[in-house]
């Protein structure tokens, strides 16, 4: 659905220079949910906005659903952006209208009668669960109920992408659950792809089937979360999983364990416990459903040096754990 083909974006010039995109490259499969990770400034609006070409990058390539957008004239980029929704952090609705208004107007920027317009608003205001908020204007609605508004907005012109900067930033904890409900549920009733942007690693957990980490305008890593979950130091699984400082070793083995799928079922620990006759001492553990699977890491010190536990780590890797050494060595 979205291939961008080593995007550069540049504010400015000189020492005053801001990469803010720097030979980006990003591939979301057709009715993916794909979250873009990163701190403020490093990139991710830049980068969201270059989907739809409110910002054209320097160089690069931009393809939406088979589409080049990058060199496309403004005639052919309104025609693309018709299928192409976009939700915003301050919702972005007219004070003026009414929340029927607000859906309405999508359809009348791009020349649907009025008849129409009013039928389809309806429908989607349905779909997003506010159709008894239809009269009210936007400084009646709580901030979840603007941003459902926001999305019904986004959707009422039938677009197969919508992308989504920062939606759930400025909601409780909540209300950002139900709005991500609200995602997952439209983009697979739907069949639409979702590309959103977030700094919090919780919407990523909730909803996201991949994700890329951006940092000062590059790409450090992406991904499949269930692959990234299995890849040794992984930043994003590190973030997905946090499980605070590594304890000194004083003697002993830290270890941390990331598991998923059938392996979240066994009694690893008490299984090497008996099996190798030590005691395992649990310093730290994360659990979490990724992609509908259960997934986790769990930090393990064995008693004694890495050479003396060496049986028990091939034990564990030969279940197919991924084992990460975090603290220890020789004694």
């Amino acid at each position: 659905m979205i291939s961008l083909s080593h995007i550069t974006k540049t504010f400015g010039s000189g020492d005053s220079a801001v990469h803010a995109l720097d030979d980006v490259s990003l591939n979301v499969a057709d009715g993916q949910i794909f979250g873009v990770v990163g701190q403020s400034g490093a990139g991710k609006s830049t980068l969201i906005r270059t989907v739809n070409m409110l910002e054209r990058p320097d160089s690069g390539l931009v393809t939406v659903a088979g589409q080049e957008l990058s060199g496309a004239g403004e005639a052919e980029l309104r025609a693309a952006r018709q299928r192409i929704g976009m939700i915003f952090q301050h919702f972005n609705l007219l004070s003026s209208r009414t929340v029927l208004g607000n859906v309405e107007l999508a359809l009348e920027v791009i020349g649907v009668d009025s008849r129409q317009r009013k039928a389809r608003a309806s429908e989607i205001l349905d779909l997003v669960g506010l159709t008894s908020k239809s009269s009210a204007y936007p400084s009646q609605l709580s901030g979840g109920q603007k941003q459902r508004v926001g999305i019904a907005r986004a959707l009422a012109g039938k677009p197969r992408l919508l992308l989504s900067d920062e939606a759930t930033s400025a909601l409780d904890p909540e209300t950002t659950r139900s709005i991500l409900e609200l995602v997952k549920t439209i983009s697979t009733e739907l069949g639409l792809t979702v590309l959103l942007i977030t700094h919090e690693m919780d919407v990523v957990k909730t909803i996201c089937d991949s994700a890329a980490l951006l940092e000062n305008g590059r790409i450090v890593e992406q991904g499949p979360l269930v692959q990234l979950i299995s890849t040794p130091g992984s930043r994003l699984a590190l973030d997905l999983f946090p499980l605070g400082a590594v304890p000194p070793p004083a003697g002993n083995t830290i270890i941390d364990i990331t598991f998923s799928g059938g392996s979240a079922d066994r009694p690893v620990i008490a299984q090497l416990s008996r099996t190798h006759g030590i005691d395992v001492v649990i310093l730290g553990a994360a659990i979490e459903t990724i992609s509908g699977n259960q997934a986790g890491r769990t930090r393990l010190q064995l008693p004694g040096s890495v050479e003396n536990n060496t049986a028990a780590l091939e034990d564990l890797r030969s279940q197919g754990l991924l084992v990460e050494l975090v603290g220890g060595g020789k004694s």
